[in-house]
């Protein structure tokens, strides 16, 4: 018990990271409706950029500034791909993925990792602090940046732009009848979308010191595992857009004490896979089995009357 207690502040700062990818999965899974696989791509994508311009004696904000443009481009040459080349986009997101993990190596140096010591270089966040009760604690940035990235995310969907992309993941048909481009609305969904992932894959390059060409690979997973968590423990509470958003990185949040735990139980890290399939197929199947069994017992009331 006290080594699961030790090991939470981890998992809730871990959670945070991952959670700003998990609200990236949200806006092309949800709001878009499109399958896109570009993220195990995009995440590497942020992370690799971050650190080789840290290296390089950059600043840490401006790397993250530079990881999102480059995420947002990630999301561009998907997004082209399916709205230009009549690509579908599942497929499109292979392509880009498998594409993304040359660039990335390029980007290193052709090296599969590349560290950024703390000690080295002056980091945003890193574990080393995440005991620490002071503003080195990456939890406390953390809260910032997902503070302020809900609350734009919350405008800019309130928007006319954003209530257009909403109608585009909706119904494509009806917003293109309501002189609607679809194919600009994917586009720009898609490169937000990525612009996320690779934020939070800059942010997971630097609290671990390091960033590896292999560091996305399930990065979906668990991006999947954020959205439908949050939206099977949280989704009955009363809320707004903000709300969800919300609920979306506390989603990861629990995914990632959920790991914690199971590591405590002693079951083998290479079951990590398996068991983070098993956590999303069941609460996917959960809305499903409520539904046949409310139909049941509709039937069944139908019978006896």
């Amino acid at each position: 018990m006290i080594s699961l207690l030790n090991a939470l502040p981890g998992a809730i700062s871990q959670g945070l990271i991952w959670g700003i990818m998990a609200v990236g999965v949200y806006i092309t899974f949800r709001i878009l409706d499109v399958a896109d696989l570009t993220v195990d791509g995009s995440l590497a994508t942020g992370g690799a950029v971050c650190v080789m311009l840290i290296r390089m004696g950059c600043n840490a904000y401006l790397a993250l500034l530079c990881a999102l443009l480059v995420g947002a481009l990630a999301g561009l040459a998907t997004a082209l791909l399916h709205t230009k080349c009549g690509i579908p986009a599942i497929l499109s997101g292979i392509l880009s993925q498998l594409a993304l993990y040359s660039v990335n190596l390029r980007i290193m140096g052709g090296k599969s990792n590349q560290p950024v010591s703390v000690d080295k270089y002056n980091l945003l966040v890193s574990q080393r602090y995440v005991r620490s009760l002071s503003l080195n604690n990456p939890i406390f940035l953390i809260l910032i940046l997902l503070a302020l990235l809900i609350a734009f995310l919350y405008w800019f969907f309130g928007t006319e732009k954003g209530c257009s992309i909403r109608a585009t993941g909706s119904n494509k048909n009806m917003a293109r009848a309501q002189g609607i481009n679809p194919d600009n609305d994917i586009i720009l969904g898609l490169m937000l979308s990525n612009a996320l992932v690779a934020l939070s894959g800059a942010l997971v390059a630097q609290y671990q010191g390091a960033v590896d060409v292999n560091m996305g690979r399930g990065a979906i997973v668990i991006g999947l595992a954020a959205v439908v968590i949050g939206e099977g423990v949280f989704g009955k509470i009363k809320h707004n857009f903000a709300g969800t958003l919300i609920f979306v990185v506390l989603g990861a949040v629990v995914y990632y004490i959920v790991i914690q735990i199971t590591l405590q139980l002693g079951l083998n890290t290479n079951d990590l896979k398996l068991i983070t399939a098993l956590i999303v197929g069941l609460f996917l199947a959960i809305p499903y089995w409520k539904k046949s069994i409310g139909q049941k017992k509709g039937r069944k009331v139908v019978k006896n009357a």
